[in-house]
């Protein structure tokens, strides 16, 4: 395996799904590159937030799994031996001459002849539940990478948006109950969804707030006490709690590039380069007058801002290089 410190055509910033394709797209352009990610898996927000819920925006799939379309990302871009760099955060960047140096956290120097931002939102923090300080990871969670962890337990779901509700559908059918809780009394979530669950005979708790984890004599989570405005305090059964209130993002050090970024977005041109020179940037973290942000959208970034690296880095080499399907 390439180690760190190596040099490289091309250095992806986020492994999500927009850079896993574009490794998958550099390789198909004959270029070398590391994918760098501060997670520790590949899959950026798909991995840590939604890997069992379906996506229906993907051309080519009436319904994908998250952790599925991952999946195929990873293998579409294997044959390229990418080198990934899980778990390390990008810090500094320099232009040196023809291409960039990187300084990854620990010290760590990639040289390539440029970069693609691929950061999604960039890192993201999940809002906390002041009930459940000193529980996560042994009764409470912010995302469900496995649902059937939560099969056959009674569960708990804070929360009012998009996300909490799609998590009561994936668990229903599979937990023994799933109760959900939400501070007000209007929610973030679409109204489809909320219908959804609601015809489902979920129980919905609004004006509440979840104000005590009871612990079991074995130290698990056995219930959790609800408040809920003009009744008497009530115990749930509880065996997890999954606080779905959102998160708080931000690029961290990117922010310091000398990038044109405004509301977490990198500006590009119709090439996908920034206003610095060898840096590129793709998907959701880049913006450009209308932009919409969807997977497939990266997808094509993606494969635009690779295109024109190829000519950057070889003035010889075609823009476009035709169709896959004409590889042999």
């Amino acid at each position: 395996m390439t180690v760190p410190g190596d040099t490289y055509d091309l250095v992806i910033i986020g492994a999500g799904p927009t850079g896993l394709f574009a490794a998958y797209y550099a390789g198909f352009r004959g270029l070398s590159m590391a994918v760098v990610d501060s997670l520790p898996e590949p899959g950026g927000q798909v991995t840590a937030m939604y890997p069992e819920k379906m996506i229906y925006d993907v051309g080519g799939f009436a319904e994908v799994r998250g952790r599925d379309l991952i999946d195929g990302l990873v293998a579409q871009a294997a044959p390229w031996k990418p080198t990934y760099l899980l778990g390390r955060k990008a810090e500094k960047l320099e232009s040196v001459d023809g291409g960039v140096e990187l300084t990854l956290d620990g010290g760590d120097v990639l040289r390539a002849g440029a970069v693609i931002v691929t950061a999604g939102i960039g890192e993201f923090t999940p809002r906390p539940l002041p009930a459940g300080d000193g529980w996560l990871g042994r009764g409470m969670v912010h995302f469900v990478p496995s649902l059937q962890v939560h099969a056959g337990q009674h569960v708990v779901v804070v929360g009012g948006g998009d996300s909490a509700f799609d998590w009561v559908l994936a668990l229903h059918p599979i937990a023994a109950s799933v109760t959900v809780v939400h501070r007000r009394a209007k929610f973030r979530a679409a109204e489809s969804i909320v219908r959804q669950v609601r015809d489902l005979g979920v129980r919905i708790i609004t004006d509440a707030e979840v104000t005590k984890f009871v612990e079991a004599p074995d130290g698990s989570l056995s219930a959790v006490d609800v408040a809920a405005k003009g009744a008497d305090e009530e115990r749930l059964p509880a065996h997890s709690v999954v606080a779905a209130l959102g998160f708080t993002a931000d690029l961290g050090p990117i922010e310091s590039w000398g990038l044109e970024i405004d509301h977490r977005a990198i500006a590009v041109d119709s090439t996908m380069k920034t206003a610095r020179e060898r840096v590129y940037a793709a998907g959701d973290v880049a913006a450009y007058p209308g932009k919409v942000k969807l997977i497939a959208t990266g997808f094509g970034e993606a494969a635009t801002a690779v295109n024109n690296i190829a000519v950057a880095l070889d003035p010889d080499a075609h823009l476009f290089p035709g169709h896959s399907s004409n590889a042999e």
